[in-house]
């Protein structure tokens, strides 16, 4: 019996440290970069090419469909469902026509930036 209760309490201990170390991966960022279509940050995937992106390309249905990523530095970062409606406001919204530069906060996990704010930046 107490060898069946020390297996299960070492279980229950490995799920817990496995548990502790996927939340540890995410990690919280605050970044400013330019929003630009997941279709076209293939093409245009530096912060340079993304700043000079027509707005109007990424508010198109089939990039639109593609989602949202911001260039930030030599980074591209893929946003999630709410940072997709986001970027979609933030660019429908904006009195520029190329290059929309936001601030992001967020959690990084894996190349996905999961946002809780996005706003143009000032």
């Amino acid at each position: 019996m107490f060898r069946k209760v020390s297996l299960v309490a070492v279980a229950v201990a490995l799920a817990a440290v496995f548990a502790f170390a996927q939340e540890g991966e995410k990690k919280s960022v605050k970044l400013t970069g330019y929003v630009i279509d997941n279709m076209c940050a293939g093409m245009h995937g530096t912060e340079e090419e993304a700043a000079k992106h027509p707005n109007g390309c990424a508010l198109m249905e089939a990039c639109q469909k593609s989602g949202f990523a911001v260039v930030s530095g030599d980074k591209t970062y893929k946003l999630d469902a709410q940072g997709n409606k986001l970027a979609a406001d933030a660019l429908k919204a904006a009195k520029t026509r190329k290059g929309l530069k936001v601030d992001v906060e967020g959690t990084v996990d894996g190349d996905t930036l999961h946002v809780a704010t996005l706003a143009e930046a000032k």
